[in-house]
């Protein structure tokens, strides 16, 4: 094993496009509302996913929340409110 190999043993490229497994639960910030779908909007890197039992008050909030689809290849995906969690800290 070369230096380099050595040095570099165990790294990974990390995504900007994370993938989501149904039934994951995920602590997510809500950063927008879709008035067409009546749904708050989480973006994860380039990965969003529209949340379903969300109201426009839920918008700047940190919630934990249920994946139930997701579309790898368009780094899309819906998810269910489990639980409104806090206030995020920005």
């Amino acid at each position: 094993m070369s230096l380099l190999e050595k040095y570099l043993y165990g790294w990974r490229r990390r995504s900007s496009r994370p993938s989501f497994d149904p039934d994951e639960t995920h602590r997510v910030i809500l950063t927008g509302f879709d008035d067409a779908t009546a749904t708050a909007r989480a973006r994860v890197g380039d990965s969003v996913l529209r949340v379903d039992g969300t109201t426009r008050e839920h918008v700047d909030t940190v919630a934990r929340v249920r994946v139930t689809e997701f579309d790898e290849g368009a780094a899309q995906g819906r998810a269910e409110l489990l639980e409104v969690v806090g206030e995020p800290v920005y």
